[in-house]
């Protein structure tokens, strides 16, 4: 067996951060059992919850990413950005003293800077992955550290010396690669009817505002148009739809429509949907890549540099996938999605076209690359 290492991997503050993270720590771990891994991230947000449920055992770091609207509020949020920063270094080299990793990992978030930066420093092998097509401040800045820097779109030349560039994809679940072997078994579990066209909404791990607007303001239509719904709410959304559509959804169209705070089924969900309204996150591109899904992405306006609408873009220049920008989504996303509902030639070509950006082995490509340089 091989010689088993000591590896840190840090990411945070959303799923498209964490569960890429999670995928890698399992390839290191389907590598060589042997193999120890820590996370780092930051304090209070999820992935302190996401990865000691996936078996992994993290140290979090009280930092805070840059608050970019500007209020009285987020400039003294803002102010205190120097003492976390430094706080946070001096217990990343802590961290990096008493665990002795032989290499560390970013893949994102505001924790990633603080360990990477202080792994430099002591001299430790840098990795980082960048899930987006545009690339974020802390990714850019550690860059110049990193020994190879994986990426999951092309054309990141330009945010990376090109030689350190390893095209992997983004490392997602992979029980979502043959949904059609569990399609009949998904119908079961949400207790819908194979022969209707399902529609499947996620807004990200968090929910998605204006997606659940739209929703609540024309799932009426849908359903009277014999579709069926599994609609993913987001745990801060789910009390107050699950409220509002009790007011005004009678019993029968009720029966078609599934709605969750989050979907731990995730395979399931797929497997039914016909077509899918999504954010634009890298992680849930990823999969519906994968998934082979025809899809309306809604990109999120309120992400650093706007890399959701750039992610979209992206397969919507390839007919991949169908924008609907989120100013507009209001007047015009219920009525695309029963378009498209009804035409049979659009969803196959959308299905077709986003399966030519799927990859199917990201995180063993990566654990591969950094135990090679080992």
């Amino acid at each position: 067996m091989a010689k088993p290492y000591k590896i840190i991997i840090s990411c945070g503050g959303t799923g498209g951060h964490i569960y890429p993270a999670i995928a890698v720590a399992q390839a290191f771990k389907a590598l060589n059992p042997a193999n120890e891994i820590l996370f780092v991230g930051a304090e209070g947000k999820m992935e302190m919850e996401k990865v000691p449920k996936a078996g992994f055992q993290i140290i979090g770091l009280a930092m805070r990413g840059l608050q970019r609207s500007l209020s009285f509020d987020n400039l003294l949020k803002n102010l205190f950005l120097p003492f976390q920063l430094l706080s946070s270094l001096w217990k990343a080299r802590q961290i990096l003293h008493d665990f002795k990793p032989d290499v560390v990992i970013g893949f994102g978030g505001y924790a990633s800077f603080a360990v990477l930066q202080m792994a430099d420093f002591q001299q430790v092998p840098v990795f980082i992955q960048e899930q987006n097509s545009y690339a974020g401040l802390a990714n850019k800045w550690l860059s110049r550290f990193a020994k190879k820097i994986f990426v999951a779109y092309p054309n990141m030349e330009k945010f990376f010396d090109a030689n350190k560039i390893v095209f992997t994809g983004n490392p997602i679940r992979e029980d979502i690669a043959n949904l059609s072997d569990i399609r009949t078994k998904s119908f079961e579990f949400f207790e819908l009817n194979p022969q209707k066209k399902t529609l499947l909404i996620i807004g990200g791990s968090l929910g998605a505002k204006t997606i659940n607007d739209c929703l609540l303001n024309g799932v009426a239509r849908l359903l009277q148009a014999d579709h069926q719904i599994i609609w993913q709410t987001g745990k801060g959304y789910f009390s107050n739809i699950q409220q509002k559509l009790t007011s005004f959804l009678d019993a029968k169209l009720a029966k078609n429509l599934i709605v969750k705070e989050f979907i731990y089924e995730m395979q399931f969900a797929y497997a039914c949907a016909d077509l899918v309204i999504s954010r634009a996150g890298a992680l849930s591109i990823s999969e519906l890549c994968l998934a082979q899904k025809a899809t309306i992405l809604v990109p999120s306006p309120n992400v650093a540099e706007d890399h959701q609408t750039k992610n979209a873009m992206a397969l919507q220049e390839k007919q991949a996938c169908i924008l609907v920008k989120d100013a507009e989504a209001k007047e015009i996303l219920i009525d695309k999605t029963l378009d498209l509902l009804r035409d049979e030639n659009e969803l196959k070509k959308l299905q077709k076209n986003i399966f030519n950006f799927a990859k199917t082995n990201s995180a063993q490509l990566i654990a591969n690359q950094v135990v090679s340089f080992l």
